[in-house]
């Protein structure tokens, strides 16, 4: 599967024997605490930017992003305790994107706001596409998402490197057509692994998966939907340079 958090291996790994099962609605409830956690981490660190503690608010982002990093591994290679892992991972990752957000927000107005709705927008649409069927979770779609999402991850892995000899890829990460036209196809492939997250919540309940993995399908999500608001806004920052 595209997500690393989901593979086959998790979703036939353990299934309950007694007690409650894994649930649809129980994944969607431990969805909105993760966000709830994320939202008022990410608050503190953008309080922190905009009332002139901004040393405190970058070490946060750092730190916070560092942790995030750190604990998502944590989580997807032991797969314990994560119903105390997985809020943490959610508090670490908001503390780094209230930061970053702040950062664009200082550079364009209104481009938080513009970038939190389209990120929900397009969870409202791949779920709708996945409820009707009109996209399936089949094994070449998979297949394919897997491609596209490990090119972007080593575009960015290439980018990174080329930073620290004061290079970089031309075109793909300016405002040029090029690089907007990128930032699209990123958007797009991060929007589609919401279906694959989906796919997991469902097969998990069908297949009766033990309780503790809606943490595991909630945790995914969130991966997915971070990765989606975070190229949204560099989509909307690049349209922002054109004008």
């Amino acid at each position: 599967m595209s997500n690393p958090v989901f593979n086959e291996n998790v979703v036939g790994e353990t299934r309950i024997l007694e007690g409650e099962p894994m649930t649809v609605s129980g994944a969607v409830n431990k969805t909105f605490i993760l966000l709830a956690c994320l939202i008022l981490a990410a608050s503190y660190t953008w309080y922190l930017a905009f009332n002139g503690f901004t040393d405190k608010a970058s070490l946060l982002t750092i730190t916070g992003g560092i942790g995030a990093v750190i604990l998502a591994f944590i989580v997807i290679f032991t797969r314990k305790a994560m119903h105390v892992l997985t809020p943490l991972y959610a508090v670490a990752e908001g503390f780094c994107l209230g930061g970053i957000s702040a950062v664009y927000a200082a550079q364009y107005a209104g481009i938080v706001m513009q970038a939190v709705l389209a990120t929900f927008a397009a969870l409202a649409a791949m779920l709708v596409l996945f409820r009707m069927n009109i996209i399936r979770c089949t094994d070449k779609f998979r297949a394919t998402l897997l491609t596209a999402t490990l090119s972007v991850a080593a575009i960015y892995l290439i980018q990174i490197i080329a930073s620290f000899f004061n290079r970089g890829i031309p075109q793909i990460f300016t405002a040029s057509p090029i690089g907007i036209g990128f930032s699209v196809i990123v958007v797009l492939i991060a929007a589609f692994n919401l279906i694959i997250d989906f796919d997991f919540i469902e097969r998990g309940s069908q297949g009766l998966l033990e309780k503790k993995y809606e943490w595991y399908g909630a945790f995914g999500l969130m991966i997915s939907l971070v990765w989606l608001y975070l190229e949204i806004l560099r989509l909307l920052a690049k349209l922002n340079d054109r004008h």
